[in-house]
C-alpha cells in the first residue's frame, strides 16, 4: 500500500524515511518528489509499504508526529488522476470578451 507523507522537512532524504517507516514492517520504495527545474524537494514524498496492515500501522503512529522539525501528515495515496484535465480556467476556449 502507498502512503503519502506530506509537509516535510526539505533536509528530509530518503534514507530518513526509509529508518521511519521500517519499524512498521517492509519497505518496498521510498519517494521524495522534486522540482523538475531545481531539483530541490518539493516537501512531499510516498512510501510504499509491503501490506495494507503495515501501512495503516505506519499511518497511525507517524501522522502528526515530528520529524526534522515539522509536523508531518501521513496518510494513505489516492491514486493519480489520469484523465490529463488540469482544472481551472475558463473552460477550453480562448475567449477575450
Amino acid at each position: 500500500m502507498k502512503i503519502y507523507i506530506g509537509n516535510m522537512s526539505y533536509d528530509m532524504t530518503e534514507d530518513d524515511l526509509r529508518q521511519a517507516f521500517e519499524s512498521f514492517g517492509e519497505v518496498v520504495s521510498v519517494n521524495i518528489i522534486t522540482d523538475r527545474d531545481s531539483g530541490r524537494p518539493k516537501g512531499f514524498g510516498f512510501v510504499e509499504m509491503g501490506s495494507k496492515e503495515e501501512a495503516t500501522a505506519a499511518i497511525e503512529a507517524l501522522n502528526g508526529q515530528d520529524m526534522k522539525g515539522r509536523q508531518v501528515n501521513v496518510n494513505e495515496a489516492r491514486p493519480r488522476n489520469t484523465d490529463n484535465r488540469r482544472g481551472g480556467g475558463r473552460g477550453g476556449y480562448n475567449n477575450r470578451y
